[in-house]
């Protein structure tokens, strides 16, 4: 399964461009550390790594000419957090375009930008190596690194606080998965 998804390489290149390719590799690097430490399936997490922002298109009006392709319903909270729809576009592209039946593979890659309630390891996984690859600098970051290696769920409550605090500073539209997640992953860890 996972040489066939290498193939579409170029492909995902070509529509994502490669600097944001670039930090998928390292998303696929760290998420394969991670799945070791966890004893997750790691070639679950190569794929999800490898697929998680392959619907990253810039072009807000492409991203939604390819939403509407896909038959990806953007009205709603979509389209008030526009920063999360590749990762709902990714999850479809993935299946249709990359043949990934895994489930729990699909929902690692739709839930990687807002996480939601009761993650598996997987999504727990994907989520934090997205923010914990090597290139990653913000405030936080090293603490989070550490806690993402020693506790997926409070390193998933620290990562919500910090997302949540960022994004209501920009004040920016918080889609309540992300809300939902990080009161769920508080209760888990207090």
């Amino acid at each position: 399964m996972i040489d066939d998804i290498f193939r579409y390489e170029d492909e995902i290149k070509n529509r994502i461009g490669e600097k944001r390719f670039q930090h998928t590799l390292r998303v696929k690097d760290t998420a394969i550390k991670l799945a070791r430490i966890y004893s997750v399936d790691e070639e679950k997490a190569e794929i999800a790594g490898f697929l998680h922002d392959c619907a990253k298109i810039r072009d807000i009006e492409l991203l939604k000419q390819k939403s509407a392709e896909y038959g990806l319903n953007i009205e709603g909270e979509l389209e008030k957090a526009p920063q999360v729809i590749h990762a709902y576009l990714g999850s479809i592209l993935a299946q249709k375009l990359y043949n990934v039946c895994d489930k729990d593979t699909l929902n690692a890659i739709k839930y990687h930008t807002t996480g939601r309630e009761n993650m598996s390891d997987l999504e727990k996984i994907i989520f934090l190596a997205d923010s914990t690859e090597p290139m990653r600098n913000f405030e936080g970051v090293d603490k989070l690194r550490e806690l993402s290696v020693k506790d997926l769920d409070m390193a998933m409550y620290y990562s919500l606080n910090n997302t949540i605090k960022m994004l209501a500073d920009k004040n920016v539209y918080i889609v309540i998965d992300s809300i939902k997640a990080r009161n769920f992953y508080r209760e888990m860890v207090y």
